[in-house]
């Protein structure tokens, strides 16, 4: 009788570490479909992957944008046939404990070296879609001080644009 109710909890546990790998492969391959979507300037099937409320924020500090407003910014970019090229080369996903929700984090290869992304998936009717996403540019820690030079103009004019609107 030990040993059944063994095998009956060893199968449990087994068929749930089967499951679980299933629905992160299913995210994995949506995230995979996304980035290989825009270095394929496939604008259909890159804003398909997102949920029609879904947010993108970008590397620049102006960059918030609705899912309308950037299919807007995108557009001439996937028109020319050359969006972007993200591979990641390591990801990391968790999921509530329903898995319908997915939030995640990359360190992608792009044209800029090193990026980061992260952002949130929902599942939508049997479909991982693409909620939030967030895009960062990685800066190692031994030249933050020459990157903060660089930029500090730039951004000093646009902190005190964004504190005036409040």
């Amino acid at each position: 009788m030990k040993n059944i109710i063994l095998f009956i909890g060893i199968t449990f546990f087994a068929n749930a570490a089967i499951a679980q790998n299933e629905v992160k492969s299913q995210v994995n391959a949506t995230l995979d479909a996304w980035h290989k979507a825009a270095a394929e300037a496939n604008f259909n099937n890159y804003f398909d992957a997102m949920t029609d409320d879904a947010i993108f924020i970008g590397t620049d500090a102006t960059e918030n944008w609705t899912k309308t407003a950037f299919q807007a910014y995108a557009k001439p970019y996937f028109d020319k046939g050359k969006a972007w090229s993200f591979t990641a080369i390591e990801r990391h996903v968790y999921f509530n404990d329903d898995k319908t929700l997915a939030w995640f984090d990359e360190l992608l290869s792009t044209q800029m070296k090193i990026c980061r992304g992260s952002g949130v998936l929902v599942l939508q009717k049997g479909k991982w879609k693409i909620k939030h996403y967030v895009l960062s540019m990685t800066i190692p820690n031994d030249t933050s001080d020459a990157v903060v030079k660089i930029k500090a103009p730039i951004e000093e004019q646009l902190m005190g644009e964004l504190r005036n609107k409040k």
